[in-house]
């Protein structure tokens, strides 16, 4: 089996935990230094250590008691890194249905997650996850 191949298995099996709700094998799937970066700017953007993943992995599936599912539409692999193109859909603690698209890019070194990138459509995300509210802007720095 090639890398390619292998790296691709390893995105399917990620996804399978999540569509599961098994926070543990998502957080397995990580290396020791390794993080996910949900892009954007909202209430969840942002870089997040293993460590941080492995405090907040059950956290989604408390906003979503009946589980969130996820479809992966296309993957491309080269080399450590996997290119997915994926959607979600889920019922909202809110009694919301959620729903949103995705581009996914996982890099792998020996088998584990170094670096996940979420890029996702975040106004739905403010939407319905956030319950409309936004990050307090920054102050300006004053020179």
């Amino acid at each position: 089996m090639s890398l390619e191949q292998q790296n691709r298995k390893l995105v399917e099996d990620f996804f399978a935990a999540l569509n599961r709700g098994d926070a543990k094998a998502i957080v397995d799937a990580y290396a020791d230094d390794g993080h996910c970066h949900t892009m954007g700017n909202t209430l969840i953007s942002g870089k997040f250590s293993k460590q941080q993943i492995s405090q907040a992995a059950g956290s989604i599936f408390q906003v979503f008691p009946q589980g969130i599912r996820f479809t992966i539409h296309a993957m491309t692999a080269e080399g450590e890194r996997v290119a997915v193109e994926a959607s979600s859909e889920g019922q909202h603690v809110s009694g919301r249905l959620y729903t949103n698209q995705y581009h996914f890019l996982f890099r792998f070194r020996e088998g584990k997650v170094v670096d996940f990138k979420e890029y996702m459509d975040t106004e739905r995300v403010t939407d319905i996850i956030c319950g409309g509210q936004r990050p307090v802007p920054a102050a300006p720095k004053i020179a």
